[in-house]
């Protein structure tokens, strides 16, 4: 399965090495030079929990249009940059070409589909965890499930392919008909630890320490649970909130989030598809959301400060 990759940050190389491991043919896509020239000249750098350090050899590129059509495009650009990537990206699209979303938060599939045609769109969810070092040089910080499937639900033959595909280069990756409670169950674990580790300058490993801060996470996620039932999502608070706190015991000292990295980088977040996809759906559905609405606005007054 000839694949292309949007996206050579922490997430999309880390995949991107297991599959140019297991000999598929993929290519890594990324509008930054610098990151391209790095993995190109000393290949992609990979860091495991011990420390050990290997390099994989990795085609990547900023043309994505010189590619040729691929089989598998997967996207992992940050929220902001979807549009501007999955639009640059139309010239590699075959009639039987799949685009495969496992990006943080939700949305994003609404904006690729309506580039692409839902018709060619699978969403996901990867429990690996994954960060930057440097241009071409990521940590892999852990392993877990990935979960993909239609957008409506349905078994399908090709999501299985996919799942097929990434399990074989070792990434326990299943086709699931609940995919969208599979995604709503991660963007619950965003949602509760993302922000409040940003804003308490905390790393994740810390958050538990405090009830006062586990009280404000349980109210987060309430609300998540909330809205979630009122899109037909079953999300149990009391397994979710298990499930959380389970994760966050089992974090090496000193994790940051994504959310973390990108403030102390003074990058923009993608609060927007964080807590910001649980006010707008509180919005749609009459649902007040107050916790997340309050972490949405602080973390959006942060980025606010680097301009």
């Amino acid at each position: 399965m000839r694949t292309a990759i949007l996206g050579a940050g922490a997430m999309g190389s880390v995949i991107g090495s297991f599959l140019t491991e297991a000999g598929a043919e993929v290519v890594l896509v990324d509008i930054s030079k610098p990151i391209v020239d790095a993995i190109t000249s000393n290949g992609l750098l990979v860091v495991d929990r011990e420390g050990n350090e290997k390099a994989v050899r990795i085609a990547a590129t900023t043309d994505v249009s010189s590619l040729g059509v691929v089989d598998l495009l997967i996207v992992f650009v940050k929220c902001y940059h979807t549009e501007a990537a999955v639009s640059s990206a139309l010239p590699v699209l075959g009639k039987n070409s799949i685009v495969l979303s496992l990006q943080n938060g939700w949305g994003n599939a609404g904006r690729i589909s309506n580039i692409v045609g839902a018709e060619r769109v699978l969403v996901g969810v990867s429990y690996h965890s994954a960060t930057v070092l440097g241009p071409g040089r990521v940590r892999h910080a852990g392993q877990g499930p990935t979960f993909l499937g239609e957008l409506n639900g349905k078994a399908s033959e090709r999501a299985d392919r996919v799942a097929s595909f990434l399990s074989a280069a070792g990434l326990k990756a299943e086709a699931s008909s609940e995919v969208l409670k599979e995604i709503w169950s991660k963007l619950a674990l965003n949602v509760v630890t993302l922000p409040t580790s940003v804003l308490a300058r905390i790393t994740a490993d810390q958050l538990l320490k405090s009830a006062e801060m586990q009280d404000l996470m349980q109210k987060l996620l309430q609300e998540v649970t909330t809205v979630a039932a009122a899109q037909q999502i079953s999300l149990d608070f009391d397994q979710r909130w298990a499930g959380i706190t389970a994760l966050l015991q089992r974090l090496a000292p000193n994790t940051k989030g994504s959310m973390f990295q990108d403030i102390e980088n003074q990058r923009r977040t993608e609060i927007d598809v964080i807590n910001g996809a649980i006010v707008e759906a509180g919005e749609r559905f009459g649902i007040s959301t107050p916790y997340n609405r309050a972490m949405f606005s602080l973390v959006k007054a942060l980025e606010s400060s680097f301009n």
